[in-house]
């Protein structure tokens, strides 16, 4: 049976982050319903709650990203320094809907919101990527052509949830999936682009057999001179060069 510590305890932490920006507080995958790591909360249980993902330290960002943190944004033993396995996973069928409910998203924090996907060589409960170049990016939402972003905009249209796909024809196994929103209002310098990753562990099934062949890691993918780091959200106007490789449809 899962004991609180502290009911006053929990309170405090909640109230510390109510001025933070936003995580992954559910997942929706096969018809099931995951709860997300509650960084505000989840600490405090004893044990602590069975989660498909990844420990963050709270709702704010990452912007070094010369750092493993701008990875998953989670903790390892030894603090805030990329990612420590999370204990359980999604099973999800290839060419199904992931959904990623956020927690309330701020009105000034614009931005990309990006999905990667990594394959884990072993036990995905027991796996961390490290620097590897591992991922592939499988879905992304920039700005459309009425200027509006894909946060805040379509997530808040969307009632705070972020659907994409997983490839249809890839092969199964499993898999880390690695969610972020990038905040724009400060980055018109370096570092200033704020990155809020999550990383959500899953079992993908299905008779594919697909896998990339090109990968970028984490840190790596971005630097202060990848296009869509640097970036005036407020006085350009132009389309918008989402950062990153370019996507993998799997043969969609």
């Amino acid at each position: 049976m899962l004991k609180l510590i502290s009911f006053s305890t929990i309170f405090a932490a909640i109230v510390s982050g109510v001025l933070g920006h936003g995580y992954v507080q559910e997942v929706t995958a096969n018809g099931a319903k995951y709860t997300g790591y509650l960084p505000y909360t989840d600490p405090y249980y004893n044990p602590p709650p069975q989660r498909i993902i990844r420990k963050v330290p709270g709702n704010g960002p990452v912007t070094d990203l010369s750092l493993i943190d701008v990875q998953c944004n989670g903790y390892t033993d030894g603090g805030v320094a990329g990612s420590a396995p999370a204990p359980i996973y999604a099973t999800v069928a290839a060419g199904s809907s992931v959904a990623l409910n956020w927690t309330t998203w701020p009105e000034s924090h614009m931005g990309p919101m990006i999905t990667y996907m990594a394959r884990a060589p072993s036990d995905i409960t027991k796996w961390s990527p490290g620097t590897s170049a591992v991922w592939f990016k499988v879905a992304q939402t920039g700005k459309n052509s009425a200027a509006q972003w894909a946060a805040p905009t379509l997530l808040v249209n969307a009632n705070s949830i972020y659907t994409f796909t997983i490839p249809p024809k890839l092969k199964a196994g499993q898999y880390i999936i690695r969610h972020e929103i990038i905040a724009l209002h400060a980055a018109y310098t370096y570092p200033g682009a704020q990155v809020y990753p999550s990383c959500i562990q899953v079992q993908v099934t299905g008779s594919g057999t697909a896998l990339p062949t090109s990968f970028v890691s984490f840190p790596g993918a971005y630097t202060a001179s990848t296009p869509g780091i640097v970036y005036d959200a407020y006085q350009n106007t132009s389309a918008y060069p989402i950062p990153g490789p370019a996507l993998w449809t799997g043969g969609n």
